[in-house]
């Protein structure tokens, strides 16, 4: 069902509507790139890491030395794309899931740790918790997908994949940097995401994976707890 939902209006949006974002860290700036709705590239080190390059345009984007994916669905998993970006040297990591979809994969599993070049890489889990296409059933089963936590320069970036508001989200710790999906009826509510951000309490979180959500409503919950919101168009609107 969301393969079906998402193809049309995610590839109609514009592209490359929020500027980078650069980050100071002990190894030097970490610059990373909004692309499109889940779709991220992260430079540093001299090192080129995209997270689930599906949705938007990569025509002229540089080639990656280290490719995370987060699930199955088209807007986290699009082998075209990961062909185009890769080279020979190039290392996708992936949960299960993914490496039955697509070769040359390094499986990674809910707490599992990976060094690769000058990141460290720990999958976390991603799923939900209620929601789903009927009942009984479930958009995100447990153990199925997964979200990251990237370390570069002693500075931890969390992505958190497709996921409710789950215990081990708000059982993060030491988190600098979050991007937290948002969007129904397939993840949760601004409202939700809000109530898992306050628990684990990053220092800065951007919304993402967000279309159709009141990312404003999000802020507004957030309000007071310290926390540094940041709002970026993710669709070109």
């Amino acid at each position: 069902m969301k393969r079906l939902l998402f193809g049309f209006t995610l590839f109609a949006a514009a592209v490359f509507g929020a500027p980078p974002q650069d980050f100071s860290t002990s190894a030097g700036t970490l610059r990373l790139t909004p692309i499109q709705h889940a779709s991220i590239m992260i430079q540093a080190g001299g090192k080129v890491l995209y997270i689930d390059p599906a949705m938007g345009n990569y025509g002229g984007m540089p080639q990656a030395d280290y490719i995370l994916i987060t699930d199955i669905h088209e807007d986290h998993m699009a082998p075209d794309v990961v062909n185009k970006l890769k080279k020979s040297s190039t290392e996708i990591i992936a949960p299960q899931a993914v490496s039955k979809e697509m070769t040359g994969v390094s499986v990674i599993s809910y707490g599992q740790t990976k060094k690769v070049g000058p990141f460290t890489v720990e999958s976390v889990p991603a799923y939900n918790l209620k929601r789903g296409p009927s009942p009984g059933e479930l958009f995100h089963d447990k153990g199925r997908g997964c979200g990251y936590i990237l370390t570069y320069g002693g500075k931890r970036f969390y992505f958190s994949g497709d996921t409710e508001a789950i215990p081990e989200m708000k059982a993060l710790k030491n988190i600098d940097v979050a991007f937290v999906c948002m969007n129904l009826p397939y993840t949760m509510t601004p409202e939700e995401a809000a109530e898992a951000v306050r628990a684990f309490h990053p220092a800065i979180v951007y919304p993402y994976h967000y279309q159709g959500s009141d990312t404003a409503a999000f802020k507004k919950a957030l309000a007071g707890t310290g926390i540094d919101v940041r709002l970026l168009d993710w669709y070109g609107n």
